[in-house]
């Protein structure tokens, strides 16, 4: 509490006038697309209604529909995007909506909630509120910034620091797949990430029974989809979907993934044992988090729970770890007497407002709290990266 009280209080720094341009900019984005959107429909409509939208989709262009919910067919993102290869008109949709979001969202808001006295954004963080143990971020959420879009990377460039300082970024490596790897005490992957390899190319190169350099990248997507999507229970089904493929051929992968893994199926079969039994389950650090509907006659309930009692453990893990690291990096701010600031958390990375002069020295210090913070039977690696805004410090 002491950490996240300080984290509030100092706030981060934001450049309104950039956020300004950007509003402008969004703008000016959403009206090409409008226009696009509207010759594609050959008429006006309001993209904003999902039973407008449903109509020009499916009934007026007669793309192929999914579900229907009580206003007409469902236009929810995962629908349009297996739609996006079908007509030009759905990723035109699909990116007005992403900008009208941040453009809503971010620059517009965001200039209103500067505190007058301070000149910065002041979020709150809650500790009470994912089931995982996870910090969340509100008022505004600071922790939801796309950064693999453009127009999110644009947004984080109007997080600066103080006059004369850097924003200095570190982030945990795969911390999820490094938990799942000590938990699970599988010694394939241990050795993986001993020798620092790519991780997803062995993977592949595990799964697809080739040398890792022979290994393409296709292959290796699929083989991230898969190391991720064990750590979230997600079954042979959403796999499937995922990657494009059939149901059968995902079961495959997963099956060979366990061959070659059978640590990690035991841990798995563990947790959901131990989430019967007990209706909840551990973290490395021994929090509970409960999995109240493990045992529901209910099978996509049931099938939920599941997925919650092997996904808990490892995110929830990891987010004890950084908690540690957190309290750590604070104790040494403090008894060092660095004018350095943490301002913020966004899950596996912490931000923090640098001085140039203790630049080096605040790198060292975080680099140690962060990789110290627990014992692992894997090394766990932090990237460190600093700028004039949030954008550069990656």
């Amino acid at each position: 509490m002491a950490v996240l009280t300080e984290i509030e209080w100092n706030g981060i720094g934001i450049d309104c006038d950039k956020l300004s341009h950007l509003s402008q900019d969004f703008s000016a984005q959403i009206m090409a697309l409008e226009e696009k959107i509207y010759t594609f429909a050959e008429g006006e409509f309001n993209i904003n209604s999902p039973k407008q939208l449903g109509e020009v989709l499916f009934d007026r262009l007669g793309l192929p529909h999914g579900k229907k919910t009580k206003t007409g067919w469902s236009t929810a993102v995962d629908v349009l995007q297996k739609l996006a290869d079908k007509h030009e008109i759905v990723s035109l949709v699909l990116e007005y909506r992403s900008l009208a979001k941040l453009k809503g969202t971010y620059t517009d808001a965001l200039p209103r909630l500067v505190h007058p006295d301070t000149g910065r954004i002041h979020t709150s963080f809650n500790q009470a509120v994912t089931a995982t143990g996870r910090l969340s971020s509100s008022d505004p959420n600071l922790q939801n910034i796309p950064i693999r879009s453009v127009a999110g990377r644009k947004i984080r460039e109007a997080f600066v620091p103080t006059a004369g300082h850097l924003l200095l970024a570190a982030d945990y490596s795969q911390i999820e797949l490094r938990v799942m790897a000590h938990l699970a005490n599988e010694q394939a992957l241990q050795q993986s990430f001993q020798r620092e390899d790519d991780i997803h190319q062995q993977t592949a190169s595990e799964i697809f029974d080739i040398f890792p350099a022979l290994v393409t990248d296709e292959m290796r997507r699929r083989a991230k989809t898969i190391n991720f999507g064990v750590l979230y229970g997600m079954g042979a089904f959403s796999l499937g979907k995922d990657l494009n493929i059939t149901t059968k051929e995902a079961k495959k992968y997963i099956d060979r993934y366990f061959e070659r893994y059978p640590q990690v199926n035991q841990f798995i079969e563990a947790r959901k044992e131990e989430a019967r039994q007990h209706l909840y389950v551990k973290t490395l650090l021994g929090r509970h988090c409960a999995v109240a509907d493990i045992n529901s006659k209910n099978g996509q309930i049931r099938s939920y729970a599941e997925r919650n009692a092997v996904n808990y453990p490892v995110q929830g893990s990891a987010a004890d770890i950084i908690k540690v690291a957190m309290i750590a990096v604070h104790k040494r701010l403090t008894a060092e007497g660095l004018h350095s600031k943490m301002v913020l958390q966004v899950h596996d990375e912490l931000v923090f407002d640098v001085p140039e002069a203790e630049l080096q020295q605040l790198q060292n210090l975080v680099q140690e709290e962060m990789e110290s913070a627990v014992t692992l039977r894997v090394p766990i690696n932090v990237s460190i990266g600093y700028g004039k805004n949030w954008r550069e410090a990656h």
